[in-house]
């Protein structure tokens, strides 16, 4: 989710900075041109907030990501700890049962 997150946050990045820096206007036909593609005011506006969605979205995706990352990150951890416990204990009970037998 990290990366789904990453690759959206980079498409709204790309078609913020293609809008600033690859438009030119026309002001006789209130139009705009958006690396060679024809565009009037509302689609620009439109594009911006979509563009701004998108990056909003990869944020959150990210977050979301990285989130679940480090709980599935501490989780194996505990379960390291327990598995270490786990096999002490079960070495101890060895020992016991090797040292009763040797006493018999």
């Amino acid at each position: 989710m990290l990366l789904l997150g990453l690759v959206v946050l980079l498409l709204g990045v790309i078609a913020l900075i293609a809008s600033f820096f690859g438009a030119s206007v026309d002001y006789k036909h209130r139009s705009t041109e958006i690396l060679n593609w024809d565009v009037s005011p509302g689609t620009l506006v439109l594009w911006g907030a979509i563009s701004t969605l998108l990056i909003a979205l990869g944020l959150w995706m990210m977050k979301a990501g990285a989130k679940q990352g480090w709980k599935r990150r501490k989780e194996q951890k505990r379960l390291t700890e327990l598995s270490e416990k786990l096999d002490e204990v079960e070495l101890e009970r060895r020992r016991d049962d090797l040292s009763r037998d040797d006493d018999n």
